[in-house]
This record gives structure tokens, C-alpha cells and sequence, in this order.
């Protein structure tokens, strides 16, 4: 998939884990991990904004685009 998600790395740089911030956002562990793994089809706006005010960042420093070769 031509989308990568960064969540993991913006998880490490601000020491939090999966599980307090999924407390955080109000979501899932495991609609978390669908997010971190870059399975999901779709992320709603409102879990975006809370994901980037939790982790004090912007939409492209979780998503990146690399064409498929």
C-alpha cells in the first residue's frame, strides 16, 4: 500500500504507548493496531485530530505517501 503510517515512531518519540493513547483518543486497542499497521481503509477526521493533539503533531508526520514501484 502506497500509504505508510508513522503512528509507531510518533508513539516512541513522545514515550507514550499504544495503550495510553488509545485511552487518550477514546478508541480501541485493537482499532489502534489496525491504524499502526496500516490495515485500516479509512481514519475518521475526529480520531486524526485527537491522534495529533494527544501527540502534539501534524497529519504528515503519521502519514506518508511512496508510490508503488
Amino acid at each position: 500500500m502506497p500509504i505508510i503510517t508513522n503512528l509507531d515512531v510518533m508513539l516512541a518519540k513522545r514515550k507514550m504507548s499504544s495503550k495510553e493513547l488509545a485511552e487518550r483518543i477514546g478508541i480501541t486497542m485493537a482499532n489502534l493496531s489496525i491504524l499502526k499497521s496500516g490495515k485500516a481503509k479509512a481514519v475518521r477526521f475526529s480520531t486524526l485530530e485527537a491522534i495529533c493533539r494527544e501527540l502534539n503533531c501534524q497529519p504528515g508526520d503519521l502519514f506518508e505517501y511512496q508510490p508503488d514501484d
